[in-house]
């Protein structure tokens, strides 16, 4: 019993953590999964000539953080919710993504240079709202 009392809180642990989209947007996963093919904006960064806004959008993915570390793990599922954006980006007709912004249960927070994820024993997650819209050239 005294075992279960002590390690509860370990299992059940919900850290919310900002992470440095830069750091994340370097790793060669990351180039390798998001290509070149949509272009992605964070908090009030801008595009450019935004020839058509097509919508809003929401991405929500998790990753296993068993035996990574909390950054790891974050990394995984920001890249799992950035895929999920430029699919949807594509999908759409759109070739970029603007006012990405986080939106952990809810909270929604917009940054230039950070996003947040929730890490916990066994899962990370990251979810991320932006804007599909096509640029001009």
């Amino acid at each position: 019993l005294a075992y279960i009392v002590l390690i509860s809180p370990a299992v059940a642990r919900d850290d919310v953590s900002d992470n440095s989209i830069d750091e994340a947007m370097a790793l060669e996963q990351t180039k390798n999964g998001l290509g070149e093919d949509v272009k992605f904006y964070f908090g009030d960064q801008k595009p450019g000539k935004i020839e058509k806004t097509i919508g809003e959008f929401r991405s929500n993915k998790k990753t296993n953080a068993f035996n990574k570390t909390a950054k790891a793990a974050c990394q995984w599922a920001f890249l799992g919710a950035m895929e999920s954006l430029k699919a949807r980006a594509i999908r759409e007709g759109g070739n970029a993504v603007m006012n990405i912004k986080s939106n952990y249960k809810n909270n929604m927070t917009s940054s230039n240079t950070t996003y947040q994820c929730g890490s916990g024993a066994f899962v990370a997650g990251v979810a991320l709202v932006g804007t599909v819209v096509k640029i001009g050239k």
